[in-house]
This record gives structure tokens, C-alpha cells and sequence, in this order.
């Protein structure tokens, strides 16, 4: 009996790799997204700490409030800028997702296949063993009988 092969085990090869690169690069864009996430944190965050800081301050100079004016500014188009491109990012993460699954699906399509051919490999090699077992019980009664039919013709 020949050992089990499986013709497209190449393609298999090759679809599992393309999972990982698929799946790397989901990863690669979820990092990025948590990482404009948490900027964005940062940067409201230092946002509130400006304002508390300033108000906390007594007197206040004029200078002072226009600065805090500027920085609220430069807060808020940041926030924008951030906004923006964590939206562009979710979008790029929900396209990697489409690509991972479908990676995952056609790996899996051959996984399957390859399940099916090594159940159907090993029914033929059950049947094969058990044609030589019984070709084998057989030949072994036939001898016995051979063997009984030449005592009992000598008798």
C-alpha cells in the first residue's frame, strides 16, 4: 500500500502561508488603529489638562487666554486630523478583515478536501487489508482441506 499523498498539498502550502500574511496584516492595521486611538486619548487629555491648569492660574493674563485659545485650537485639528484618519484606518481594517476571511475560507475549502481524500486514502486501505485477510483465510482453508482430502484418500 502506497503512502497517503495528496495531489494540491503545494496549494495547501500556499493558501496557509497567504492566512498568515493575511492575518499578519490584520493585526499590522488593528495596532495602528489602537495606536491613533490612544493618541487621540493623549491628546484630549492634554487638552483638559491645559484648560485646568489655566483656569486654576489667578490672575490670568490676556496673553495667557489667547494662548490657551491657540492650544484649544490646535487641540481641536488635531482631534479633527485624528478623526479623520482613524476613520480611513477602521475602513482599511474592515477591507483586511474582508481579505483575511477570505484567505481563511479558501485555506479551509482545501483543508477539507484534503480531510475527505485522507478518510477516502485510509476506506481503501481497510478494504485492501481486509481482501488480503480474507484471500489469505482462504488459501489457508484450502490447504487444510487439500491437506484432509489427501489423509482421508491414503485411509
Amino acid at each position: 500500500m502506497k503512502t497517503f499523498q495528496f495531489p494540491l498539498h503545494k496549494a495547501l502550502q500556499w493558501r496557509r502561508l497567504e492566512l498568515e500574511v493575511e492575518e499578519a496584516r490584520y493585526k499590522q492595521q488593528a495596532a495602528e488603529l489602537s495606536t491613533l486611538d490612544r493618541r487621540r486619548a493623549e491628546v484630549e487629555a492634554s487638552g483638559i489638562r491645559a484648560e485646568i491648569q489655566v483656569r486654576e492660574w489667578n490672575p490670568i493674563a490676556a496673553s495667557e487666554l489667547t494662548a490657551l485659545g491657540s492650544f484649544r485650537l490646535a487641540v481641536k485639528t488635531e482631534e479633527a486630523e485624528l478623526a479623520r484618519r482613524r476613520a480611513e484606518c477602521a475602513r482599511k481594517l474592515a477591507e483586511q478583515q474582508q481579505h483575511m476571511l477570505e484567505a481563511r475560507r479558501r485555506c479551509r475549502l482545501l483543508e477539507r478536501l484534503k480531510d475527505r481524500r485522507l478518510t477516502e486514502w485510509k476506506a481503501a486501505c481497510d478494504r485492501e487489508i481486509e481482501e488480503i485477510a480474507a484471500e489469505s483465510y482462504i488459501a489457508r482453508w484450502n490447504r487444510t482441506e487439500a491437506h484432509s482430502t489427501v489423509a482421508s484418500a491414503r485411509d
